[in-house]
């Protein structure tokens, strides 16, 4: 009898370990795949100063793998934007600062946060509301410069592109709004291009069709 159970319990003691090792192993791929997919990223760091008059410029992006990604934000709301963004200015890591000191999840300046009267970085690496609010003054500064432009220019078609309100934002988050408003007033005659090769026209395309009324245009918003 015991010969017989023992016949009985060693396959289902097999089954068991196998469907723990492929349990493991799953979960090993799974990791496997995370990782080296998300090492091919270079984050990308588009910055920001303090406007000049109604110019708010830039310093050019690190270079980055431009291939498609799906970004695990569903919808074309506000937050879908700012995460989109957010995620490929820093994978979306509030603590992220890159090699020329740009800070937290959307990539600031210095000289940007003290527009914002926001003067100790590290209280702001640590705050992911104050870099959230932080963002949404700054869209709002834009969009108060880019106002005329985007009334004139939502709907039309530049160089075969759809303009909208959320690319002409995240245009001007990668070029700044005075390189935006040339765009858009020349009809992509004065295109901008960073040192490595991103451009306006790819921003206007790739963040379209968000909705970006929740931002406010507002010349001196206040956080």
């Amino acid at each position: 009898m015991h010969a017989d159970l023992k016949c009985v319990l060693t396959p289902l003691n097999a089954s068991k370990m196998k469907k723990k090792l492929v349990k493991l192993i799953g979960i090993v791929t799974f990791l496997y795949i995370v990782t080296t997919g998300f090492s091919r990223w270079e984050s990308s760091t588009a910055k920001y100063n303090i406007p000049e008059g109604n110019v708010i410029h830039t310093v050019p992006q690190k270079a980055i793998n431009h291939t498609n990604y799906t970004f695990p934000f569903t919808g074309n709301s506000y937050v879908g934007f700012k995460e989109a963004l957010g995620f490929k200015e820093s994978q979306g890591q509030y603590y992220r600062v890159n090699t020329l000191g740009y800070l937290g999840k959307y990539q600031f300046g210095k000289s940007t946060l003290k527009r914002f009267k926001i003067y100790d970085t590290t209280e702001f690496l640590k705050d992911p509301i104050l870099q959230e609010d932080a963002f949404l003054a700054l869209c709002s500064v834009n969009k108060w410069i880019l106002k005329r432009d985007i009334k004139r220019s939502v709907g039309t078609k530049i160089n075969g592109i759809v303009i909208t309100e959320s690319g002409i934002l995240a245009a001007a988050h990668l070029a700044g709004a005075g390189s935006v408003k040339k765009y858009l007033r020349s009809k992509g005659d004065q295109n901008f291009s960073d040192a490595y090769g991103t451009s306006i026209e790819h921003y206007l395309e790739k963040f379209a069709g968000y909705d970006t009324s929740l931002i406010e245009a507002n010349k001196e918003p206040l956080i």
